[in-house]
Formats: structure tokens, sequence, C-alpha cells
């Protein structure tokens, strides 16, 4: 039996996307489900649906704000991910490191680079839209730096993105983190369980 692919729609701004990343791979040890990683330009796919980020979408009622810090906090206990740090320099305009997740892509070496940007953003906060700040980044974790910034700027790479994007939207999507599981779409780090419970639904077909 094939196992269930999910498709994981992300941007590494988004610090919900790290954390359904830091957890993902402990549902598909549990499911057996594949988690197929899809690049999304989050600022683009904000833009085609008209949507904002809670930190403006809320700016002026500030208990929706403590009530969504709340939760994220819960999310982070829950799952002991006690690496997490709040970014400083959030919200950081990833352009750049969506491009090189795509190249990475390219070139192979995505999954480190997945967790090396990740980490980067949510644990060493750094400045990641900084091409000298990237490219420090990448090369002292022993990837090749130059080569992935110089892939990130080809065509067939920048292209890839908006395809990305624009599907996204043309799929329902208006945020990050989501998901897919065949036609099914579920929106944020808070329906991870209803994920996991479709792989199982589509498992038993």
């Amino acid at each position: 039996m094939q196992p269930v692919t999910v498709e994981f729609l992300f941007d590494f701004g988004s610090p919900n996307a790290y954390l359904c990343h830091k957890v993902l791979p402990q549902i598909a040890a549990k499911t057996g489900a594949r988690f197929e990683y899809v690049p999304v330009l989050l600022g683009g796919l904000f833009k085609m649906a008209n949507n904002r980020s809670p930190v403006e979408a809320y700016a002026h009622i500030p208990k929706k704000l403590a009530y969504e810090r709340l939760e994220m906090q819960r999310f982070v206990d829950k799952h002991g991910l006690t690496a997490f740090k709040r970014n400083p320099h959030f919200p950081v305009n990833t352009l750049q490191i969506m491009r090189g997740a795509v190249a990475a892509q390219k070139l192979n070496c995505f999954e480190r680079y997945v967790d090396v940007v990740c980490a980067s953003m949510w644990e060493r906060e750094c400045n990641m839209a900084d091409p000298q700040v990237i490219a420090a980044e990448l090369s002292a974790a022993g990837l090749d730096a130059q080569a992935i910034l110089a892939t990130s700027q080809d065509a067939d790479v920048k292209a890839r993105l908006l395809t990305n994007t624009q599907d996204a939207y043309d799929r329902g999507a208006f945020g990050i983190p989501t998901f897919f599981v065949g036609g099914e779409m579920f929106f944020g780090k808070d329906r991870l369980r209803e994920v996991e419970e479709e792989i199982m639904r589509a498992k038993a077909r």
C-alpha cells in the first residue's frame, strides 16, 4: 500500500509553519504518511486572498492578540519545543529564502535547507531578509550558500514559487500553514489533529 501523501504549504515567515514542521515527524511516524513540503510565498498569498497577518488584523484587539500568544505558548509547551524564540525582526520579507527553498529542491538539498532556515528564523533569531545573514547561516550549516543563492535567481525557480502560490490560492488557501490530504484542506497548526484523522480515513479507504 502506498503511503498517504499530505501537502504542507509553508513559508518560513510563519511561526506556526515552523511549529508544524517540528511536529510533523511525529505524525508521519505514527500514521505512515508522507509530508510533501510546498514552498508558497505568504505575502503573495495574502494579497491574492485579501488577507492579513494576525498582528495586523487584530492590531486594535489587544485581548485577541494576547490570546493568540497564549495558544502559541500552549502548543510550544505541549510539544516541548523549547528552542522556539520569537524573531525580533518579525515580520521578515521571505522572498529570498522562499526562492532559496525552490532552489534547494532543484539542488537536492531541500530537507537540510528547510531545517537550517527554520532554525535560523525561529531558534537563532536571525534577520533572514539580509542576504549576508542568509549566506552565513547556510554556510555555517555546511550548505553551498553560493550555489543556492545563485540558483534562487534562475527564471524557472522564480516561476515555480509564483506558480505554487497561485495554485495554493486557486485551491482555496488563504494563509500558512495549510495542509491538503487529498482534496481536503486544513488551515493552521490547530488542525493537526484533524489532519491526522483524515490521514487515517484515507488509509482506510
